[in-house]
């Protein structure tokens, strides 16, 4: 099966960008969000994530710490991934890989075709969409700016500042031949 890893800070695009893509692939994809494991968490769920609002060069940034809870549940995701394509599927998996997920990814998904791909964006663009957004803590893509893609190798990058999301979509089908 085919796993597309969608990379990038949150307010990138990424869930924009599945989506289209589900609406031109040649085949079904199922589109995991990481939000939508983040929702199953009770709100406060100790030991989930916490969240604490710093200054750094002026400007607000968003420290996430993950404790016992939060790293289940995102590693839960990952296994889910892998069950996912191992039962068949085609997936779109919509992802904020800070760490050392990218490597569990590939030992997770060593038997199915993984496109890993890049999303995108600067940093200005991202806090004014962070900010329009209203659901966003203004300061979190700043801290996971420098992070989200450092040390990682991309097969494809798509940059959303630049390109709408069907754009985008389009880029990754043609691409990848979807």
């Amino acid at each position: 099966m085919t796993v597309l890893l969608l990379n990038g800070v949150g307010s990138a695009g990424k869930s924009s960008i599945a989506k289209a893509l589900q609406a031109i692939a040649s085949e079904v994809f199922l589109h995991v969000q990481m939000d939508s494991f983040l929702e199953m968490l009770p709100d406060p769920c100790p030991g989930g994530f916490s969240f604490e609002t710093i200054e750094r060069d002026g400007h607000p940034e968003v420290v996430i710490t993950s404790g016992p809870a939060g790293k289940r549940a995102m590693r839960g995701m990952r296994l889910s991934v892998a069950a996912l394509a191992a039962a068949g599927n085609h997936l779109i998996v919509d992802d904020v890989n800070t760490g050392e997920e990218w490597r569990e990814y590939a030992a997770l998904l060593s038997g199915q075709t993984v496109h890993r791909v890049g999303v995108l964006c600067p940093l200005d663009v991202l806090e004014a969409r962070e900010r329009a957004r209203g659901d966003r803590l203004i300061g979190l893509a700043r801290w996971q700016f420098d992070r989200v893609h450092a040390g990682r190798d991309y097969d494809l990058t798509v940059d959303t500042a630049r390109a709408s999301p069907a754009a985008c979509a389009e880029t990754i089908r043609a691409h990848f031949n979807l």
